[in-house]
């Protein structure tokens, strides 16, 4: 059953949303400002999370900007504030979605299903290997390094591998060639950003479908890239 955790300040709208949530068979956690949110998260594993953004004591965007330094977590904007400038910032800073206020409960509820049915990446053990992930035909094994798309090798580079298994460990979320080649390379390497540019457009390649416009590596012109999953 996928926890979800909602945080907003006013709680005829908490009621409204824990109810139309539970209906559907997701169990419901609440917070009514930012700082008890994050003492929420802390404590337990949520599956998605749904956050107002106009919060006491920390505000939605300082929830986000922490959720997002340790967790890949889906995140759901829900507020009144509908300028393109919010909507901008709460992408650029790893939100799934972003619905205003008023809202219809059974848009979210449908929202929350699609968000949640699209960050999925499935597990399962194999042997004494540990754990094979999966999506969408494309499995990569940690332990073996292996990498297979619709049950085909695919050849990768040690710096490939590295790159595509640290972005599948956090799906969705953008990260910037200065913050890829700090996580792959660490204070080994000296040199520019093209490094990382030239070996996502190679790993890209090598992972997407010749007979599908999509790839699971995106790219958000000016700002990085990032591991998308979608069915």
């Amino acid at each position: 059953m996928p926890k979800i955790l909602v945080v907003d300040d006013e709680p005829k709208i908490l009621r409204i949303i824990e109810h139309c949530l539970s209906r559907e068979g997701y169990e419901v956690s609440t917070a009514i400002d930012g700082q008890q949110a994050l003492e929420q998260f802390q404590r337990q594993d949520y599956d998605l999370v749904v956050l107002d953004l106009a919060l006491p004591k920390v505000d939605g965007f300082q929830v986000c900007r922490t959720i997002r330094e340790t967790s890949s977590v889906p995140i759901i904007i829900l507020s009144v504030r509908n300028q393109e400038l919010d909507k901008i910032l709460g992408f650029n800073l790893g939100v799934d979605d972003y619905l205003t206020k008023p809202f219809s409960p059974v848009e979210l509820c449908l929202r929350v299903k699609a968000v949640l049915r699209r960050t999925k990446i499935e597990h399962k053990v194999v042997n004494n290997e540990g754990l094979i992930y999966c999506h969408n035909g494309l499995s990569i094994n940690p332990s073996s390094r292996e990498v297979l798309l619709d049950d085909q090798p695919i050849e990768l580079t040690a710096k490939e591998f590295d790159i595509l298994w640290f972005m599948v460990k956090h799906p969705n979320k953008v990260f910037t060639r200065k913050q890829l080649l700090y996580q792959i390379w660490q204070n080994d390497y000296i040199g520019n950003e093209d490094t990382v540019t030239v070996l996502i457009s190679r790993l890209r390649e090598k992972i997407k479908r010749d007979d599908s416009p999509i790839s699971f590596i995106q790219t958000l012109r000016g700002v990085g890239y990032k591991f998308a999953l979608y069915e």
